[in-house]
Formats: C-alpha cells, sequence, structure tokens
C-alpha cells in the first residue's frame, strides 16, 4: 500500500512539474467579424544565441530613437538579464573568450541604462559604448538576422558614435527626435 500511495505521488508530482513553465504567450485580438483571433508569439531564444542579446539591445536603441527614458532603463535591465542567461558552452575557444571580454563591460552599460531613467543623455553616453560591445559579440559570434552598423557622424561635438540597427532606415538614437535620420550605413552584418 505504501509503495501504491508513493508511485502515485511521484506520478503525480512529474506530471505537474512537467506543465509548469511551458506555457507559450499569446495575444489575441477581436476581427472585423467580432471573432477572436489568437496569435501565438514565437518562443523566446535560446540562452545558447545572440539572439535574446540581439533583441534586447535593439529594444534599447528603439527607445533611445524615440527620446524615451522609461523604456531605455527597462529594456537596459532586459539586456542585463540576456546577457547573464546566455549560454557560451557552445561556443568554440576564440568565441567564447570574445564573450568573456565583452560580457563585463556591456553588462556595466546596460546596467547604468537601467538605473537612469530620467537621465537620457547619461543613457546614451553608455549606450556608445554598449553599441561597441554588441557589434563585437555580433562580429565574434555571429546572429540571426540582417543587422546594420550606423554612424552618426554629430553626436558627441561631431566626434560621432555607432550603433546597431535592425532597419536599413536611419532612426538615431543619440539624436532621437531631434535629428532622427542623421547617419550613414557603414556595414551590413549578416
Amino acid at each position: 500500500m505504501k509503495t501504491l500511495i508513493l508511485s502515485a505521488i511521484i506520478l503525480l508530482f512529474g506530471i505537474t512539474s512537467c506543465n509548469t513553465g511551458t506555457k507559450q504567450n499569446s495575444t489575441s485580438s477581436v476581427t472585423g467579424n467580432g471573432t477572436e483571433q489568437i496569435t501565438a508569439k514565437a518562443p523566446s531564444a535560446t540562452a545558447s544565441s545572440t539572439e535574446g542579446i540581439i533583441d534586447s539591445y535593439i529594444k534599447l536603441k528603439n527607445a533611445l530613437t524615440q527620446d524615451d527614458d522609461q523604456d531605455a532603463a527597462i529594456a537596459g535591465k532586459e539586456l542585463i538579464a540576456s546577457l547573464d542567461s546566455f549560454d557560451k558552452s557552445s561556443l568554440n575557444e576564440a568565441q567564447a573568450k570574445e564573450y568573456t571580454d565583452i560580457y563585463e563591460d556591456a553588462r556595466e552599460h546596460a546596467a547604468h541604462i537601467g538605473a537612469n531613467a530620467g537621465n537620457i543623455k547619461h543613457q546614451r553616453e553608455h549606450f556608445e559604448t554598449l553599441s561597441k560591445d554588441v557589434y563585437d559579440l555580433v562580429k565574434a559570434v555571429g546572429g540571426t538576422q540582417k543587422l546594420y552598423y550606423v554612424n552618426c557622424p554629430m553626436y558627441n561635438d561631431n566626434k560621432g558614435a555607432n550603433w546597431l540597427s535592425e532597419i536599413k532606415e536611419i532612426q538615431n538614437p543619440y539624436l532621437g527626435k531631434q535629428m532622427p535620420e542623421c547617419g550613414t550605413v557603414k556595414e551590413e552584418l549578416n
């Protein structure tokens, strides 16, 4: 009898643990004919790819293009989580070394951005170095999407700065709404 009860408890525990954490995010919308349409979002990137890091970086870049320091702070914190969850075990030795060299610096700049909602100038200063780190990471490890390496020659008293973009159209994160189209594509990364 004890064996039967113990087996039932183990089976119940196994069933419930298999069901936790497997829900996919979904959105629903009402179509023109009044029916609800549910669209599943793609599952999040595996920790061994750069997709999560790049997605968080792009969210940050897009927030800065809109002069949105609050969303930039949120994206900075999300980028920290993406950096922390990255699994470098699938990288070769040279790639793992490059990631290790980039990690601390990128995490520090993302943390500054995340902690400085209300100070977009400070966020943009850290975004400049963060962009160099993410560019180096993409060059060393690769990515899952086409990216554009863009330069703004006017930022920082005409010293200039670069960033990565998911679109070829210029949307400047350094000058935001003040000069949204300032910049030129310097390189395409596949």
